[in-house]
């Protein structure tokens, strides 16, 4: 009898031990898919850059600006100065009530092709940012239309030449561009630039992957006949983010967007100082992922949750059973395959050396993410800026 329970044991052990080590191979399997199907096109991706181009179509910047008179006056000048033949800067000054109507009126006069819209401030009526981006649109007198943020520049005068190369490109309808925020010390400034960069490797990736679902506002080009032909902001007037990548997810095709991945094509933003301000911020912007396609959502779900399950069922692993060799032997190659890919990807995306405290950052993010995004499910009443 004892025999018995004992041989019991032993399989139940085993068949433990082998159930366990099937889902943690099955885990390295789909973080492997992403990393090598989608997060490498991105990382090892080759720009032919802007060239010499014969043909450079009248563009149109826009910039949609609330209470931000100290980055105009900082950031503004080297929109204006793009070194490209034809094209205008519309700023919506949206019911700002500092000194952003002065800034701009001294920068009209050294700047004619610099316009200004305006919405006044009226206490019984608030709007989102998509009522200031649509009226820049109307006010904007060429089809290729290009946005940015007041608190962005162009990493280079050539940014303009980039966007117009890209957008030469057959069947392009949405551009997409890195928009990087500027390196300081502190370890808030290093998550978020990570986090930036992870996920333009999402977005590159999956869009050269036939994929295509968001881009970022700081760096986004598309044209205004496209715009009104797909409605507008369509259903997702009425949420308060979103005014960028719900409309890339509502609107791009397998073959419809184009990539920047020149060091010329990318923004840089100044990030946020206080860990308060990036919450506030990072909350806004999740709240549009819940209207993405179901798809979109699947994938963008899915590698998150795999990679927790990975590490839990590693941990355990390596503390419950005897395969530690094994488990190790895993764990290595997925670190060094990270490593490698996140190595390059930090040069293609010119953020330095940054990968090598993405250890930390890759066990962090999900459980992050997963938090400010059930926080921000509760009823926001903030205002977009």
């Amino acid at each position: 009898m004892l025999r018995t329970i004992s041989l019991l044991m032993i399989l139940s052990t085993d068949t433990t031990h082998i159930i366990l080590l099937s889902l943690l191979v099955a885990m390295l399997i789909i973080q492997a898919w992403y990393w090598l199907g989608y997060y490498r096109r991105a990382a090892f991706a080759r720009s032919a850059g802007a060239g010499a181009q014969t043909v450079l179509p009248p563009l149109s910047v826009i910039i949609c600006a609330r209470n931000e008179a100290e980055n105009l006056a900082r950031f503004l000048p080297d929109v204006l100065k793009q070194d490209y033949p034809s094209f205008e800067v519309v700023v919506v000054n949206d019911c700002s009530e500092d000194n952003t109507f002065d800034v701009l009126g001294l920068l009209m006069k050294q700047f004619p092709h610099l316009k200004v819209s305006m919405i006044q401030k009226d206490p019984g009526f608030t709007h989102t940012k998509k009522l200031a981006m649509l009226i820049g649109i109307k006010a904007a007198k060429n089809d290729l239309l290009v946005f940015t943020d007041a608190d962005c520049k162009p990493a280079s005068p050539n940014w303009l030449r980039e966007v117009a190369a890209a957008s030469a490109r057959e069947k392009t309808d949405i551009i997409l561009g890195y928009g990087a925020y500027m390196p300081e010390t502190g370890l808030l400034n290093s998550y978020i630039r990570y986090e930036t960069m992870f996920t333009a490797m999402q977005y590159f990736g999956m869009t050269m992957a036939g994929k295509p679902y968001m881009g970022v506002g700081r760096n986004l080009a598309y044209r205004r006949s496209f715009f009104f032909a797909k409605g507008g902001f369509g259903p997702h007037n009425h949420i308060m983010s979103g005014d960028d990548d719900l409309f890339v997810n509502r609107t791009s095709t397998p073959d419809n967007c184009s990539l920047m991945l020149s060091h010329d094509s990318f923004t840089l933003s100044v990030a946020s100082k206080t860990i308060g301000e990036w919450i506030k911020q990072k909350r806004r912007h999740l709240t549009a992922s819940k209207y993405y396609r179901t798809a979109d959502k699947f994938r963008l779900i899915l590698e998150p949750f795999s990679r927790v399950a990975w590490y839990g069922l590693a941990v355990n692993m390596l503390i419950l059973t005897a395969s530690w060799p094994v488990v190790l032997f895993l764990l290595l190659s997925r670190f060094i395959m990270r490593a490698v890919i996140l190595r390059k990807a930090a040069a293609t995306f010119n953020e330095g050396q940054l990968w090598y405290i993405s250890l930390f950052f890759d066990i962090l993010a999900p459980f992050l993410t997963a938090f400010l995004y059930l926080s921000s499910r509760r009823k926001n009443k903030d205002i977009w800026k």
